[in-house]
């Protein structure tokens, strides 16, 4: 599986620096289901060019280390060697790839319904998570 994220969570920090919270979220969710089952990449077709620091800190507090990690462009390689592509939000362009399945995931935006900070990234982060246990089954055949 390889995971690809262009939709942001709106303020504080912009796009590039929330897409990378949001794709390193799945790509840990999906690694701790899986257990090697499946290899998982993140990466982005806009990476930023360093980590959030909130949400380094954000991800600390439910169990995810990302210290000395780098956001990662997404390349040929990683897409021609995956079998799902998820994209996470209509703004990531990717064209499919003959053989290979690409899911768009759009995620909940709770800032759309006023609903901001700590609050925002964990109904985000549960969204993810609930469509990742939900391929991951998919794969696994469990």
């Amino acid at each position: 599986m390889t995971e690809h994220h262009e939709r942001g969570m709106k303020p504080a920090g912009g796009l590039q620096e929330n897409t990378e919270l949001l794709r390193r979220i799945s790509l840990v969710l999906m690694d701790q289901l899986v257990g090697g089952s499946v290899t998982v990449h993140s990466a982005g077709t806009k990476p930023a060019q360093s980590l959030n620091p909130q949400s380094v800190e954000f991800l600390n507090e439910i169990g995810i280390d990302i210290t000395g990690e780098h956001p990662k462009p997404v390349g040929d390689e990683v897409l021609d060697a995956a079998d799902v592509v998820v994209a996470l939000g209509t703004e990531a362009k990717l064209e499919p790839r003959e053989g290979k399945r690409l899911e768009v995931w759009e995620t909940d935006e709770p800032s759309d319904r006023g609903i901001e900070g700590m609050e925002r990234r964990r109904l985000v982060r549960d969204d993810i998570k609930a469509r990742v246990q939900k391929l991951q089954a998919e794969l696994t055949g469990s």
